[in-house]
């Protein structure tokens, strides 16, 4: 069965419908689309990690349309959590920012991935809202592609990733930043981003003490951490030297940060320009859609320019490092698959 991409009201009623049923559904987010499903309905999470082939051992996002909602999904264990949580909260919500919170004792544990701490964040996609409102339970939801691949940002991104194995994605048009939201855990008065994205350093400083947190390799501290992430098919390779010095290999493919000149142009099969203008926000809203081009390209190997890390360039250069880094892994992976066929 091929999922069917439905809008408008009636899209928002068949997706409140399948939720209630058990089901999951691919919903917009102003990050990346989501594959959401009732977070207290261990059956329904179990779906998810079936549908995206994800690990046991990586834990979900949920996601709240309101500040008020959090009491349903954790438990603040002081004062000082409850103030600097509504800090960030007025600040922040609804938006792309994540907190790693006490859980609540009635979350599934599924959702979790058996840790005590839960990430949760406030929408502010107006579908994703209206559907949680009239569901009325929190949804848990990863990004809607199956597991290390690259997110989706539309609804056709959807159904090629994930169309045999679900039943419904609601349209909800492009998505308005195209990373994953930022994921904060709060270290007293430290901030720690244990993922960066478009609430950067810069929108954090005066909430308190930031400390950036470098993932661990094979450890899951929080949903989207490992190193090897958001990865093409294709080997993709991060070009760490001049880019007009470079010599790709023969039917190759660039994803640059803005247009570079023709000499270059003329060095690749395929070129995908993140932002005519150089602007990082608009390379950021780009990224995997045009990732997703390149890797269904006729390119052989993919190259890809640096962003510099400043600002939402961070965001940016974190997924390019974990899709370099899973699209040879699973290269390497392939090639030792076949020695012992």
């Amino acid at each position: 069965m091929r999922a069917r991409i439905v809008d408008g009201e009636v899209g928002i009623s068949e997706s409140v419908g399948v939720l209630r049923g058990g089901g999951v559904v691919g919903l917009p987010t102003e990050t990346v689309y989501g594959l959401a499903a009732d977070c207290f309905n261990p059956i329904a999470i179990a779906r998810i990690f079936e549908a995206k082939e994800r690990p046991l051992t990586d834990p979900l996002i949920v996601h709240l349309p309101e500040t008020k909602w959090l009491d349903r999904v954790v438990c603040l264990a002081s004062p000082m959590q409850h103030a600097m949580v509504d800090k960030l909260a007025a600040a922040f919500w609804p938006g792309p920012m994540t907190l790693l919170l006490p859980k609540h004792p009635d979350l599934p544990e599924l959702v979790t991935s058996g840790s005590e701490w839960v990430a949760v964040r406030v929408t502010s996609h107006p579908l994703f809202q209206e559907v949680l409102r009239r569901l009325d339970s929190p949804l848990a939801a990863p990004s809607a592609n199956r597991f290390g691949r690259i997110s989706p940002t539309s609804a056709e991104d959807v159904r090629i990733e994930l169309g045999e194995r679900i039943s419904l994605i609601l349209d909800g048009g492009k998505c308005e930043h195209g990373l994953e939201s930022t994921i904060l855990a709060l270290r007293g008065e430290f901030l720690e981003i244990l993922r960066p994205g478009p609430i950067t350093h810069d929108h954090l400083i005066e909430y308190g003490h930031i400390h950036a947190s470098e993932p661990a390799l094979n450890v899951v501290n929080s949903p989207g951490s490992l190193p090897g992430h958001y990865a093409p098919k294709k080997e993709l390779q991060i070009i760490n030297t001049d880019i007009n010095g470079f010599i790709p290999r023969e039917s190759s493919g660039l994803l640059a940060f803005a247009t570079p000149s023709q000499e270059i142009i003329n060095r690749y099969l395929r070129v995908e320009i993140l932002s005519p203008s150089g602007d990082p926000r608009e390379a950021a809203a780009n990224f995997y859609g045009a990732l997703r081009r390149l890797d269904n390209s006729k390119a052989d190997i993919l190259y890809a320019e640096p962003v510099t890390a400043m600002g939402i360039g961070v965001a940016i250069m974190d997924r390019l490092k974990r899709a370099s880094y899973g699209s040879k892994n699973k290269i390497g992976h392939q090639k030792e698959q076949g020695a012992l066929l």
